[in-house]
């Protein structure tokens, strides 16, 4: 038995309307806020998601430097970077990573949980952080991202 009367919608890239959020990472826990921001890069909150076009909306970060973290994190996680010469390798903690570039922390986090494709990088360019609780987009009039699923670390 065929049924012909349901079809599956697939979006396009021209029909996708973008939205702006604006989050604030004070006391946020950086995998969990990850994956929200992540799933709104993607657009896996729409009723639109198609995985192949981009269906996502732009994520404004503010007090990045305030993200929070659970356990020994701080001094157990380390980011590594190589400059491409031998012997470049060069490592940093987290707690000097939060120091020197909050934003990076984040950053990271959240292109590790998109596609590493082109979509991925076109999507990764709709994240926009800052480590203070200013920000250039006003006149986006950016929306509060609703968070209620995640519980904040005390």
């Amino acid at each position: 038995m065929t049924r012909t009367d349901v079809s599956t919608r697939s979006a396009r890239p021209g029909e996708v309307e973008k939205k702006w959020y604006v989050v604030d990472a004070d006391g946020q826990n950086l995998g969990r806020l990850a994956t929200v921001i992540a799933d709104t890069l993607r657009g896996k909150r729409k009723p639109i998601y198609t995985p192949h076009v981009d269906t996502g909306d732009f994520v404004v970060v503010v007090n990045a430097e305030k993200i929070a973290v659970t356990g020994k994190k701080l001094t157990d996680k380390v980011y590594w970077r190589h400059s491409g010469y031998p012997g470049g390798i060069r490592s940093r903690t987290l707690q000097e990573q939060l120091e020197r570039r909050p934003e990076e922390v984040l950053r990271r986090a959240v292109k590790g949980m998109l596609p590493h494709n082109r979509l991925g990088a076109r999507q990764i360019t709709k994240l926009k952080i800052y480590a203070g609780p200013d920000h250039p987009h006003e006149a986006q009039q950016p929306e509060p991202l609703r968070l209620e699923r995640i519980a904040k670390v005390s």
